[in-house]
């Protein structure tokens, strides 16, 4: 090309996608039930009514705190000693039932069986603490399956900064512009774009009546697992450069 051909412009290229990222409570597992059973119980202890799981579900993936302050009101100090109580209180039940309810969501096992037979990698990034992932994650029997595991004391930072994501990436011995990441709250997305990579929103999880999911600038917005497969096979493959 000589110096007075215009230069011709670059074809934008999709990077194809080589691990898949999950979010865990709302994402790949349904862990409501257990956890809403958590908190009725200790309301019961404290004598106070449960309440019903519809009102309960949003919030489930906030943590234990937020589930503290959701069942008992705004009017607990989250800095006494009762809120404490009452948090760890939760935490033990959780931990002793942490799948007596909580399975994968319908279609999530088929789309980890073709992740796998497509030979891409994928794991789990959670702000949820590693002495309950990981239990989780083996009593589902999906810990030997997946290239990382990374909850959210495994970093400094926890989502929506985007360290856990990266952090992923190196795990996985892979890239950010080749990982999508999949969650169902708005930090979820967050964390991914800021880690350079694709997202998905998963409006199956558990995401409050007054979110906006169509605002949180996510790649893609699905139902169900299922349709995350033809995204998936649409974005395996690379545009090449002309």
């Amino acid at each position: 090309m000589t110096s007075d051909q215009p230069a011709r412009p670059l074809k934008s290229v999709t990077l194809p996608v080589d691990t898949v990222l999950f979010d865990l409570d709302g994402t790949l597992a349904d862990t409501a039930r257990d956890l809403a059973a958590a908190l009725n119980s200790v309301l019961e202890e404290e004598q106070r009514a449960p309440l019903p799981f519809a009102q309960i579900r949003p919030h489930v993936s906030n943590g234990a705190a937020a589930l503290i302050t959701f069942g008992f009101g705004t009017g607990l100090d989250a800095q006494s000693p009762h809120f404490t109580q009452l948090r760890q209180r939760l935490v033990d039940i959780y931990a002793s039932r942490l799948t007596e309810e909580t399975t994968l969501f319908p279609g999530m096992g088929s789309l980890l069986e073709y992740i796998e037979q497509h030979g891409m990698k994928w794991g789990i990034v959670t702000n949820k603490p590693a002495f309950l992932t990981e239990p989780l994650m083996d009593q589902l029997g999906l810990s030997a399956r997946c290239c990382c595991i990374v909850s959210g004391d495994s970093t400094a930072n926890r989502k929506p900064h985007p360290e856990p994501l990266l952090y992923a990436c190196r795990l996985a011995a892979s890239r950010a512009p080749h990982c999508v990441y999949i969650g169902d709250a708005e930090r979820d997305i967050q964390a991914g774009r800021r880690a350079g990579m694709r997202t998905i929103v998963a409006l199956f999880g558990y995401i409050d009546a007054n979110d906006t999911p169509s605002n949180w600038g996510a790649d893609y917005l699905v139902q169900a697992p299922h349709e995350i497969q033809p995204w998936l096979t649409k974005q395996s493959t690379n545009n090449p450069a002309l």
